[in-house]
């Protein structure tokens, strides 16, 4: 079996890479694709193919293929672009006979009303269409997100957000990719739409609490109204539009788009997935040296 992981110069394909070699994959085995393939010198280094794959360049995808059984198509970032840029890598992967198709969508995508469902329920829609033999994962939040939120905290004493008591059953990077590690290598899942959840749900008071642990310092959560959020957002400088797509998801939080069962990860991995506190640790010492 050769495995394509796309995306994997970034955070969740080079995570997934690591956890494919951690749970006994050969090198040889996986083939990671990239823009730019000099940002994959390091994991080149390991024996793991490397080769250039860029979701608006469908010639790359189709070489890229080449002698391939099974594919991580990683959700790219381009917003409004996504939905013909997956449908590129589906076509390519249904031409090519793929046995699974992997993507990584946004939890309820297909039910749920917030800014970055519409262009996951689409690209779900075309694999459905595509007839390819495929798993969905929902990805839950990255811990990771919420450092930013710690780091100003340190400060301010705050975390703010309108998200209001809505349920976040987030997970870190790590965890997320040592799930899609699992169903790439395992037999099965074919057909499964998997809402990818850590073992413990979290509001935006919850993070307050870890924050103030973390900084060992009060700290407190101030609910913001989607208006005053998005004031909020633009006297930071940020575009109405964005301000508004940021509060938008804050909204979503609040509707509960995010609040799926506990224990989706770990159910797949057999471990515990990292806890809220320990996640943000991490990500925050990742980000001491740039910082410094």
């Amino acid at each position: 079996m050769t495995i394509l992981v796309t995306a994997a110069s970034g955070q969740l394909g080079r995570l997934t890479v690591d956890a494919l070699l951690a749970r006994g994959a050969e090198p040889s085995s996986i083939v990671a694709g990239a823009r730019d393939t000099s940002k994959l010198a390091d994991v080149a280094a390991r024996g793991v193919r490397t080769v250039e794959l860029d979701y608006s360049k469908p010639d790359t995808i189709t070489a890229a293929l080449e002698g391939v059984d099974t594919v991580l198509l990683i959700s790219g970032s381009e917003l409004g672009q996504r939905v013909a840029q997956h449908r590129n890598v589906v076509d390519a992967a249904k031409a090519a006979g793929v046995a699974k198709l992997v993507y990584t969508s946004a939890p309820k995508a297909a039910t749920a009303d917030y800014p970055l469902a519409p262009e996951h329920a689409g690209t779900e829609a075309v694999i459905a269409e595509s007839g390819v033999p495929a798993v969905i994962l929902r990805n839950n939040w990255y811990i990771e997100n919420y450092a930013a939120d710690v780091a100003r905290a340190a400060e301010s004493g705050v975390v703010a957000s309108s998200s209001g008591d809505g349920s976040i059953v987030g997970a870190t990077r790590a965890d997320l990719a040592d799930a899609a590690a699992v169903v790439l290598l395992e037999d099965g899942h074919l057909g499964e739409v998997y809402e990818l959840s850590g073992d413990r749900a979290f509001t935006y008071a919850d993070l307050a609490v870890a924050a103030s642990e973390i900084l060992g310092r009060e700290v407190a959560f101030t609910p913001l109204t989607t208006a005053e959020h998005v004031a909020a957002l633009e006297g930071a400088g940020l575009p109405a539009d964005i301000a508004g797509f940021v509060a938008g998801i804050d909204a979503g939080i609040a509707s509960g788009v995010l609040d799926v069962p506990a224990g989706g990860i770990s159910r797949l991995t057999g471990r515990p997935t990292t806890s809220l506190v320990d996640g943000l640790r991490a990500a925050l010492a990742e980000q001491a040296p740039a910082a410094a």
